[in-house]
C-alpha cells in the first residue's frame, strides 16, 4: 500500500525589528523583496507597539506579533513567554534586522534552521548565518545595509536596492483617511487649505531644532500664503514643546496667527494620512520624516548629529527634497550620547531663514 505523500507547509520566514518609528519604516522595501521572492511563504513581523501601525496594514504581511517595549524583569517574563510561542510557530527563517540583544535573542528563541544576524562581538553564536557590520561609521543608507541581511536567504537578493524601485511603504487606511478628514474638518480648515505639517518636536535631545526656530520658520509660512496652514506636530508626550512652539509663532504671526495649530498626539495611521493631504513636511531627522518619505510630498529635512547618506529620506530622486545640515564639524556624526562641545551646535548652526528660504522654494514649485 503507497503512503499518501507528504504536504509540504508553506516557508514561515520572521522579521524582528522592534523600534523605532524610523527605523520599522525603512525595513519595509526588504519586506515587499520577500513577498515577491517568495509569493506563498508566511511572512510574520515582531514589532514593539509604538511601531506596529507602521506595518499593521502592510499587504505583503501575513501577521504583526506585537510585544510592548518593557524593563527588568518584566521584560524577562515577556520574552520568555514569548520564546515559547515563536518556538512554536515552526519558523524557517528568521531574520534580525536590528542587531541589539533582546531582538538577537528572539531570533534565537525562534530555533529556526536559518537564523539571520549582524556579526556583532558576542552575539555570533544566535545566528546561523552572519552578515559583516563595518566597525563605527559607514557612509551607507540603512536600507543598503538591511538588505545586506536578505543575501543569505537567497542569492537572488546579491542586487543593491534602489529608492525608485524598492521604495519605503506604509499604506494609508480607509479609517486613517476618514479620521484625519474628521480631525482637519473640526479644526474650521477649509477643502482648499495648503496645510504644512512641521515637525517640531523630538524624543532625542539631539535631533531637536530650536523650538524658537521652528516658531520663526511657523510664523514665515502662514505670512507668506493666506491659504496655508501650519499643523505643528509631535506626540502626546511632546504636547507642551508643541504649544511653546504654536504660542511664539502666533505672537509674530500678526493676523495669520490662527493657522498655526497645535496637533499633537495624532495617532501614526492618521499622521500618515496627513501626509497624503499635505503640501509640504518640515522636519528633522526622526520617524515622521520617513512617515512622510512614505508619500509624494515634498520634504525639508534637518539634520544635526546624524548624515543624510545614511538615514535621508528614502524615495525617489524626482520626488521634491531639500536637506539642510550644518557646515563642517569634527564632533560630527556622532554617537548621540554625549555632545562633545555641550551646545548641540550641529542644529544650533542651522539658521531658520535657510530653512524658510528652502521651504518656499518647494511650496513655489508645487504651486
Amino acid at each position: 500500500m503507497r503512503r499518501p505523500s507528504r504536504i509540504e507547509r508553506p516557508l514561515t520566514i520572521l522579521l524582528v525589528r522592534p523600534r523605532l518609528i524610523g527605523d520599522v519604516l525603512l525595513t519595509t522595501p526588504l519586506v515587499r523583496a520577500l513577498r515577491e521572492r517568495f509569493p506563498d511563504a508566511r511572512l510574520l513581523y515582531l514589532v514593539e507597539s509604538l511601531a506596529a501601525p507602521v506595518v499593521a496594514a502592510n499587504p505583503c504581511l501575513d501577521e504583526t506579533i506585537e510585544i510592548r517595549h518593557r524593563r527588568g524583569w518584566r521584560r524577562v517574563l515577556e520574552d520568555l513567554a514569548l520564546a515559547v510561542r515563536l518556538a512554536r510557530r515552526r519558523i524557517d527563517v528568521a531574520i534580525d534586522l536590528h542587531g541589539g540583544p533582546r531582538s538577537g535573542w528572539l531570533t534565537f528563541a525562534t530555533r529556526a534552521p536559518k537564523r539571520v544576524g549582524y556579526d556583532v562581538s558576542g552575539r555570533q553564536w544566535m545566528y546561523t548565518h552572519l552578515v559583516p557590520k563595518p566597525r563605527g561609521y559607514a557612509p551607507r543608507h540603512s536600507v543598503r545595509n538591511q538588505w545586506d541581511l536578505l543575501t543569505p536567504v537567497d542569492p537572488a537578493f546579491d542586487r543593491a536596492p534602489e529608492p525608485a524601485i524598492n521604495r519605503i511603504e506604509m499604506p494609508v487606511t480607509d479609517a486613517a483617511r476618514a479620521s484625519c478628514a474628521a480631525r482637519l474638518a473640526a479644526m474650521g480648515l477649509p477643502a482648499d487649505a495648503r496645510i504644512v505639517v512641521l515637525h517640531v518636536a523630538a524624543g532625542n535631545e539631539f535631533r531637536r531644532w530650536p523650538e524658537s526656530s521652528f516658531a520663526e520658520v511657523a510664523a514665515a509660512l502662514v505670512r507668506g500664503d493666506r491659504r496655508r496652514t501650519v499643523l505643528a506636530i509631535g506626540s502626546s508626550g511632546e504636547a507642551e514643546s508643541v504649544g511653546r512652539v504654536v504660542g511664539e509663532a502666533r505672537s509674530s504671526a500678526g493676523d495669520a496667527e490662527s493657522r498655526i495649530v497645535a496637533a499633537a498626539g495624532w495617532p501614526l495611521a492618521e499622521l500618515r494620512a496627513l501626509m497624503e493631504r499635505a503640501v509640504l513636511f518640515v522636519g528633522g531627522d526622526s520617524g515622521p520624516m520617513h512617515v512622510a518619505a512614505a508619500s509624494d510630498i515634498p520634504i525639508v529635512a534637518i539634520f544635526g548629529p546624524t548624515m543624510p547618506v545614511t538615514w535621508a529620506p528614502w524615495r525617489p530622486e524626482d520626488l521634491p527634497l531639500e536637506v539642510i545640515e550644518p557646515g563642517p564639524l569634527p564632533c560630527r556624526p556622532c554617537d548621540q550620547r554625549v555632545c562633545a562641545p555641550g551646545d548641540f551646535r550641529c542644529l544650533r548652526q542651522i539658521d531658520a531663514s535657510q530653512v524658510i528660504a528652502r521651504a518656499e522654494a518647494l511650496l513655489e514649485r508645487a504651486s
